[in-house]
């Protein structure tokens, strides 16, 4: 269409017009379907499986079935799209948010869990690309070759989940030495399949620990969480303003993403390589765009030129809510069949293998360092490097409905060191995918780098001579 041109709000003009808000609007359905599936049937609110993947997995069952009658439902590309910017946007949302402990927790347990974090991460990283080095050996003389990079997505589907799996799925994609042809889909099934080990591993372990007498219910007092969001000492904007609340936190949400986006765009113009990481880490840039906001809006109320509190903790909660239920159900949708019929069997081996070693280190390092509460630990920390940080705290909530422990604190104030310990991976997967030589290097950077972090988690252990006087920090629960 251009100016000159009389147009309508008819079908004639889907695509301009009624294109994304059907795609919109199946997001929306699916998800409410899922929910009400979840309700009703047993076995998946006992398995804790999120009401986004069951939305997810309807709408692609749906899509398929289309197409079998020559119709296409479903836009895979939008759907993708979708996917990466409500990554980035749920990020923004999340860091705009102020960071405040609901209990008194111990400097030396915050940098732990920052470090089981970059460890758990750099253990996935190595893990997985071992695996797939190996599979890429065995398989170079036949006519399927198996991509020597792609085990890198473990980390990020199981830790990131479907939004960054997305990223560099098409980012592996589209570098030909990496001889991978996701397309994205390889990368969001890893990521789906992230969802149900979270959940199926989680009660799994709970029933265990129950049954074995190890594993109590802390009930004690329910907690009305509202009042975690409400910790203030500077009046908030009242509802019945002129501009909405809500709408107010959308706009801070948005000028984080707009500076990250301009921040984008400079950096891919300087090179080649800078351009990849530039476009392919969007989420990291508008978290770190939204904790420049949240400085200056500090700045700004020590220095009384602002005198209300304008961003609301409990609002940027539903919004990044929201974003991420969006993101886990277009990002399911978005998988085709075709793409990933070709790399089962990585699929397989990198999804057991993977699951396995993350429960066992979360387990190890759960017992050494979080004594007290090391159960409510595991869940969280494991539940979150395989799902989301939702189905980390679903999972512990089960045996701490209360949230009397300091758990959920510690995850709060350990988001900046664990960022600060996973840089290194995020940094070097570009790196990786432009060689099989470069795969090897990387490979044993992500092996000493995962020594050296669990090196510091068990240091009380192997070093007992140096730190026989040094306590370990134990939680013990007050009635």
């Amino acid at each position: 269409m251009n100016e000159a041109t009389s147009w309508d709000f008819t079908l004639a003009n889907y695509n301009a017009v009624w294109a994304f808000l059907v795609q919109f609007g199946l997001l929306l359905l699916f998800l409410m379907a899922g929910n009400i599936l979840r309700r009703k049937v047993k076995w998946f609110r006992t398995g804790q499986v999120p009401s986004a993947l069951l939305g997810g997995v309807m709408l692609l069952l749906v899509n398929l079935l289309s197409k079998q009658f020559g119709g296409v439902l479903v836009d895979t590309q939008m759907m993708q799209v979708i996917t990466y910017h409500c990554l980035a946007i749920g990020f923004a949302a999340m860091s705009l948010k102020s960071e405040k402990s609901t209990h008194k927790t111990n400097p030396v347990q915050v940098i732990e869990f920052g470090a089981l974090q970059g460890a758990t991460y750099m253990l996935q990283a190595f893990v997985g690309l071992g695996i797939t080095l190996l599979l890429f050996f065995l398989t170079k003389n036949g006519n399927k070759v198996i991509s020597y990079v792609c085990g890198l997505l473990i980390p990020l589907a199981f830790g990131q989940g479907p939004g960054n799996a997305l990223n560099w799925d098409i980012n592996f994609t589209n570098t030909p030495a990496a001889q991978f042809q996701g397309n994205g889909s390889f990368g969001l099934s890893l990521a789906s399949i992230g969802f149900v080990v979270a959940s199926v591993l989680g009660v799994i372990y709970i029933n265990i620990y129950k049954k074995r007498g190890s594993l109590f219910i802390r009930h004690g007092r329910p907690v009305d969480e509202t009042m975690f969001y409400n910790t203030s000492e500077r009046q908030e904007i009242p509802d019945n303003e002129s501009v909405d609340k809500l709408t107010l936190q959308a706009g801070f949400v948005a000028l984080a993403y707009t500076l990250s986006f301009g921040f984008m765009c400079f950096a891919g113009s300087l090179s080649n390589f800078a351009n990849s990481i530039a476009w392919g880490f969007n989420f990291l840039w508008a978290s770190l765009a939204a904790m420049l906001i949240k400085f200056i809006v500090k700045h700004l109320h020590r220095t009384d030129l602002m005198t209300r509190e304008y961003i609301n903790n409990y609002q940027m909660d539903r919004i990044s809510g929201f974003s991420f239920d969006l993101m886990i159900v277009a990002g399911v949708t978005a998988i085709k069949i075709d793409d990933i019929k070709d790399y089962i069997l990585p699929i397989v081996i990198l999804s057991i293998v993977g699951a396995l070693v993350t429960y066992v280190y979360i387990r190890k390092v759960a017992k050494e360092c979080f004594k007290g509460f090391e159960h409510e630990f595991f869940l969280m920390s494991f539940g979150t490097m395989t799902g989301t940080a939702s189905n980390g705290m679903i999972m512990m909530k089960e045996i701490d409905p209360g949230l009397r422990t300091p758990t959920s604190s510690l995850y709060i104030l350990s988001n900046f060191p664990a960022m600060a310990m996973i840089a290194p991976l995020l940094f070097t997967l570009g790196f990786a995918s432009k060689s099989l030589t470069n795969a090897l290097i990387s490979f044993g950077l992500y092996f000493v780098l995962w020594l050296g972090y669990s090196i510091y988690l068990f240091r009380r252990r192997i070093f007992k001579k140096k730190y026989k006087d040094s306590p370990v920090v134990v939680w013990k629960d007050k009635e």
